[in-house]
């Protein structure tokens, strides 16, 4: 039975204030866990799951480690990692043979996250062949968050046929999968993640904005109060929480605004691409903020589960913003094995792995206790084949981040041999969470070592 004296001496883990409809969770704090819960488990921080997708495939030369295991050397492509290299495994050599079969992208993008059949079909009997790890995973953790899982995206789905392989473009815009037969909704708008995730819409509405001013300044009272109670350590981690929200929600604003001054820069109506209200335009932002709001999801604990995917598959996304490249990124991994092309492709694959590398050290900086964010965490980052001219579902480009609350051996590249199946690496990551799975999409047992 609660005690009613107990619940006055420590604040609620859920919530700044009550009576607000405010639904902002705040970060895992030990002083603001019970006594006998730290005496039992010291209030052991849960372990997230985050599963980021680029399409396309990578410039394999550049990619693979020339070496194995603790003392391999990093390749061009993922140089960007060095300062989190303690934190990365690299897999190679996974493979989805279900994907073998499949012209093109489609048969592959769909069963990225569950590793079976995709159905060929340009109608709607769809098929992913199950549901998707991330969405089992959501299943068994649930129960513990406000939203059991947050899927992500940059672009919106795309339906219609294409022609050229007989299969649904639906197919490319989709790894998240609550069944064979259902794929989960993403959302691509910066604006309606944050509402979905703190519970307050962000308005340039002059009366509501007047209300309240930002949502923060708000609960700014109350959350002064729950601060008082916590214990030193967990104080400077409330401020830096704090920061962090109004940090990602100033930027939403600032790109929501851009260009409802009275002045504004002279823009090519040409360049402007057609981005929807609420979406950025720049994507190098739009990927910023998308992976930012998924390191507060996770230090909110608002949610244990997410997916993002950079663009769908048989995307147009235009990279002429990096230098050196000049194109679309699908259009480049048709390399054809020009030197030129080849290139261009890679730099886009070592961006890729900026973002990631980016992601991983904000996590990294989040403390938890004696650990860190990242140290509670296993984020999958890859891609649904290899080398994207020839479609290759082998020899996928797999990068494990985090330590998975300390049952990774991470800051190795284990290279593994023969047909192994990209699902056994999601089965190793069923158990190192404690679920006791004997099987998941088309796995043959775990992978030793990770």
């Amino acid at each position: 039975m609660r005690n009613p004296a107990n619940s006055q001496l420590k604040p609620s883990r859920r919530r700044f204030l009550r009576g607000c409809s405010v639904a902002l969770a705040l970060p895992w704090m030990e002083s603001a866990t019970s006594a006998t819960t730290r005496a039992a488990s010291v209030a052991a921080p849960p372990v997230r799951t985050a599963f980021i997708y680029f399409p396309n495939g990578v410039w394999e030369k550049a990619w693979v480690p020339e070496s194995k295991g603790k003392d391999y050397q990093l390749s061009p492509s993922l140089e960007p990692i060095a300062d989190v290299k303690d934190s990365v495994i690299v897999l190679s050599g996974l493979d989805k043979k279900n994907s073998h079969g499949g012209d093109g992208h489609y048969a592959k993008t769909a069963n990225f996250l569950t590793g079976l059949p995709v159905a060929k079909t340009t109608g709607k009997d769809i098929s992913s062949g199950g549901i998707s790890i991330d969405q089992l995973i959501a299943q068994h953790t649930s129960q513990f968050t406000p939203l059991p899982s947050l899927e992500l995206g940059t672009e919106p789905v795309i339906s219609g046929i294409d022609s050229n392989v007989g299969y649904t473009r639906l197919y490319g815009s989709h790894i998240s999968w609550q069944s064979a037969t259902r794929p989960v909704a993403k959302e691509i708008n910066p604006r309606l993640v944050y509402e979905r995730l703190f519970g307050k819409s962000i308005t340039a509405d002059s009366e509501r904005a007047e209300s309240y001013n930002n949502l923060l300044d708000y609960v700014l009272d109350d959350a002064k109060s729950v601060r008082k109670r916590l214990g030193r350590d967990d104080q400077f981690k409330m401020d830096e929480f704090l920061d962090s929200v109004r940090g990602v929600e100033k930027r939403i604003e600032f790109t929501m605004q851009k260009g409802k001054t009275d002045w504004a820069p002279h823009l090519d109506e040409s360049l402007i691409q057609q981005a929807k209200p609420g979406v950025p335009a720049d994507f190098r932002e739009h990927i910023a903020i998308m992976m930012d709001l998924i390191v507060l999801a996770f230090q909110s604990d608002s949610t244990r589960v997410c997916s993002l995917m950079f663009a769908n598959d048989v995307s147009g996304r235009n990279f002429s913003f990096l230098d050196g490249v000049k194109g679309g990124h699908h259009e480049l991994s048709h390399h054809e094995n020009n030197e030129e092309k080849i290139a261009q492709y890679q730099r886009i694959n070592r961006w890729h792995t900026e973002q990631f590398a980016r992601m991983l050290k904000k996590m990294r900086d989040i403390r938890e206790g004696d650990s860190t964010l990242l140290d509670n965490s296993m984020i999958v980052f890859g891609s649904s084949m290899s080398d994207g001219n020839r479609h290759d579902p082998d020899n996928l480009p797999i990068l494990l981040g985090g330590k998975g609350g300390g049952t990774l051996q991470s800051g190795q590249h284990i290279a593994v041999d023969g047909m192994v199946p990209l699902c056994n690496l999601y089965l190793t990551m069923l158990r190192k969470m404690g679920l006791e799975a004997d099987q998941f999409g088309d796995s043959t047992g775990v992978i030793e070592g990770v």
